[in-house]
C-alpha cells in the first residue's frame, strides 16, 4: 500500500541519443540514405525542395556533405554527370570544410599538432575554392558563402575585413542567416580572432535586429557560452570549471538576457525553421547551467533524441553524455 501511495508512476523512458546532422528533417535523412546507395537525384531533388529557404537548403547541403566526407561517390558520380550543378558545387564545398574540421579535430590550439593544421589550411583553401565555384554558378544562393566564411578560421588573422565583406554579401541574399551568423559569432570570438567584447556586441546587435522567431535571437546565449567555457573551463572541462561555469549562468544578469532571447525566440509562435533543433539544445543547455530542471525538462521534450551543438561538450565531456546525463537530471532519473 505504503509503496503505490508514494510511486511517481514509470519512470521516463530515456531517448536514444541520435546525433545524425540531418536531426528532425526525416525528407533530408530519407533523400541522403538513397544517394549513399548510388541514387545522387534524391539528393539533388531534397535540396531543391528547399527553394528558398536558405537556412533549410543550407542545412541539407551541410549534412550531405558530412555524408560525402565520409562516402563522396555518389557526389563524384552527380558531379561527373552535371559538372555545372550548383547543388551538387555546394555539396563539395561543404564536404571539403568538414574534411578540414576533421583535419584540424576540436582541441584547443595548443593541443593540435602541425600536421593538423597544414591539412586544416590546405582543406579550407579547397572548400574556399569549391565555394567560389559554386558561388559562380549560384550567385544568388546565400548557401555557399557560408562555407567561404568558415574557410577564413584558417589563418584569419588579419582577414577581419575580408570576413566583414564576405558577410555583408551573406546578409545581402539572407539578412538573418543562422549560419552565417553563428560562423560571425564564432569568428569575433577570443578563442579564435576576436575578444569577448566584439562576440558579444555582434551577437547582441544581431539578435536586437532580428525579428521574432529568428534563431539569430539567440546568439547571445551561445556567445555565453563561447565566453564561459573560455573564461573558467577552457580545455578539458573538469568539475571545478563546470561549478564555475554554472555560477555565472546563475548570475541575474545572465538569467535576464536569457529569458528575453528565448522569449523573443518563442514569441512568432512555435519556431518551425531549419535550425530550430540547434537553438532546443542551446536553450537545453543553458537552462542545465542555470539549474532551472522544471524549464530544462520541458525543453528536453521538445528535443527528442536530437542531440546538436558542441556546447554539451564544452562543459560536460562530450555532446552524447552531456546530453544524456542532463536529460536524466531533468528527468529525475538515476
Amino acid at each position: 500500500m505504503f509503496r503505490n501511495l508514494f510511486n511517481r508512476g514509470p519512470e521516463p523512458v530515456e531517448p536514444a541519443a541520435d546525433l545524425d546532422p540531418a536531426l528532425d528533417d526525416h525528407d533530408l535523412r530519407a533523400a541522403r540514405d538513397k544517394a549513399l546507395t548510388g541514387d545522387w537525384q534524391a539528393a539533388r531533388d531534397v535540396v531543391e525542395a528547399a527553394g528558398s529557404d536558405w537556412e533549410r537548403r543550407g542545412r541539407r547541403v551541410s549534412a550531405l556533405g558530412v555524408a560525402a566526407a565520409d562516402d563522396g561517390a555518389w557526389l563524384d558520380a552527380w558531379r561527373a554527370e552535371i559538372p555545372d550543378d550548383p547543388a551538387a558545387a555546394a555539396i563539395w564545398a561543404s564536404t571539403l570544410a568538414e574534411r578540414a574540421g576533421r583535419a584540424r579535430g576540436a582541441a584547443p590550439a595548443a593541443d593540435t599538432s602541425r600536421e593538423q593544421f597544414v591539412g586544416f589550411t590546405e582543406l579550407s583553401a579547397q572548400a574556399a575554392a569549391a565555394g567560389r565555384q559554386a558561388i559562380a554558378l549560384a550567385p544568388h544562393d546565400p548557401v555557399p558563402r557560408v562555407d567561404v566564411l568558415w574557410a577564413m578560421f584558417a589563418g584569419g588573422r588579419g582577414r577581419q575585413q575580408e570576413f566583414a565583406d564576405a558577410l555583408a554579401e551573406v546578409r545581402r541574399r539572407d539578412r538573418f542567416n543562422f549560419a552565417a551568423h553563428l560562423a560571425a559569432v564564432s569568428f569575433h570570438c577570443e578563442k579564435w580572432f576576436g575578444s569577448h567584447d566584439a562576440m558579444f556586441g555582434l551577437a547582441r546587435a544581431t539578435a536586437a535586429a532580428a525579428p521574432p522567431g529568428a534563431g539569430v535571437t539567440l546568439l547571445p546565449v551561445f556567445a555565453h557560452f563561447e565566453y564561459a567555457m573560455r573564461e573558467f573551463n577552457w580545455g578539458t572541462p573538469t568539475p571545478k570549471g563546470l561549478l564555475a561555469c554554472r555560477r555565472y549562468f546563475q548570475r541575474p544578469e545572465v538569467q535576464r538576457e536569457l529569458d528575453a532571447c528565448v522569449a523573443k525566440w518563442r514569441a512568432a509562435g512555435s519556431p518551425t525553421h531549419a535550425d530550430a533543433m540547434v537553438c532546443r539544445n542551446w536553450i537545453a543547455v543553458a537552462y542545465a547551467l542555470s539549474d532551472r530542471r522544471a524549464e530544462a525538462k520541458a525543453v528536453f521534450d521538445e528535443i527528442g533524441p536530437y542531440v546538436t551543438s558542441p556546447a554539451w561538450s564544452y562543459f560536460f565531456g562530450g555532446r552524447k553524455h552531456g546530453f544524456l546525463s542532463n536529460w536524466r537530471w531533468a528527468n529525475r532519473v538515476r
